[in-house]
């Protein structure tokens, strides 16, 4: 009802404002016209302020739309933090059904289940049919399901490709439409300097474990998939985390060319973390070997941490092991 009044009318706007000086629209992007109205109404009284929220940015850019440059502060929300949920964290659960709200604090099987299936449907359908952002849905949805079971690897188009049996050229559009709609993270290659930087090549993972349990048609957490979750776990709660706090973090990935790696390197402003993340309830001093190489690679001051499923924390001589509640304390976030 209120979609159509606006629509039809976005003058409503104006018109219904009266004495008020904070005005909430949700889902801005279904009409975009009335970012003009609000970019106007701004000029006119200072003290006007709006929260505008959407779930689409390409809906925004596509049609269009006033950005009001100069006049906002742009926020991400993303899934549900293990530092907001607080003693309502649940390591297990989150590794199924993952964070978005509603499936996470669903107490209904079928129905957390139902909630994640029709969102990934509806992705599909509002987010690249309606938008028309490919005519080939039918090879989308195949890379889809390939980049879901390679999610947490290192970008190769050559693959993705052949996987999915498309062009070399359509992967790396497909893979572009899942960054641009927020479906993925990339996660670049550490290096010392900028260049070396983007000749390297990324990972990336997806935004939200249930989503990518959802598209991979399996919501169980067996020891063979395990470690390829909760890796995906700590890396979506860490920039989920940093976007509801604000923060302005880089993210990048560490690996030699005789194959030491370590799974995250954060940078927040002057601190740098050097991350190891292991699904094992017991972490010894063998899993320390990749920040190992790391320290001798980078040589200057940063935190080494391990992050792991064991719920004890422990000193070892190459770092620290910790339970990921306890990674907030140790990054300085809380």
């Amino acid at each position: 009802m209120e979609f159509s009044r606006f629509f039809s009318d976005p003058g409503l706007l104006r018109r219904s404002i009266g004495d008020h000086k904070r005005i909430f629209i949700d889902e801005i992007q279904r009409i975009p016209s009335l970012l003009n109205t609000a970019q106007a109404l701004i000029d006119e009284d200072k003290k006007l302020q709006f929260f505008l929220t959407g779930s689409s940015a390409i809906k925004i850019r596509r049609g269009n739309a006033n950005l009001l440059p100069g006049r906002i502060h742009a926020y991400k929300l993303g899934p549900l933090t293990p530092l907001e949920l607080g003693k309502y964290f649940n390591i297990e659960r989150a590794c199924q059904r993952g964070l978005v709200p509603d499936p996470y604090i669903e107490e209904s099987e079928r129905s957390w289940k139902k909630t994640l299936r029709t969102y990934t449907a509806t992705y599909l359908k509002e987010e690249i049919q309606a938008e028309s952002l490919t005519r080939n849905l039918e090879g989308f949805s195949r890379f889809l399901n390939v980049a879901a079971a390679w999610s947490g690897d290192f970008v190769d188009f050559t693959k993705l490709s052949s996987l999915a049996e498309i062009e070399r050229t359509s992967a790396k559009r497909y893979f572009e439409i899942l960054l641009d709609t927020l479906i993925i993270h990339r996660i670049e290659a550490f290096a010392k300097s900028e260049k070396v930087r983007l000749i390297q090549h990324p990972r990336f993972y997806f935004f939200d474990v249930g989503v990518l349990n959802t598209i991979m048609g399996d919501f169980e957490v067996p020891e063979d998939r395990v470690g390829r979750i909760f890796e995906h776990l700590v890396i979506q709660s860490i920039i989920s985390t940093a976007q509801s706090l604000d923060k302005k973090i880089r993210t990048s990935v560490f690996r030699t060319q005789t194959g030491r790696e370590v799974d995250l390197i954060l940078e927040d402003g002057k601190n740098l973390f050097a991350i190891e993340i292991k699904s094992t309830r017991k972490v010894c001093e063998d899993d320390f070997r990749g920040l190992s190489a790391f320290k001798d690679f980078y040589g200057k001051k940063h935190r080494s941490l391990v992050v792991s499923r064991d719920p004890k924390r422990q000193d070892f001589q190459k770092g620290l092991a910790i339970p990921l509640s306890e990674l907030w304390t140790k990054l300085g976030w809380e």
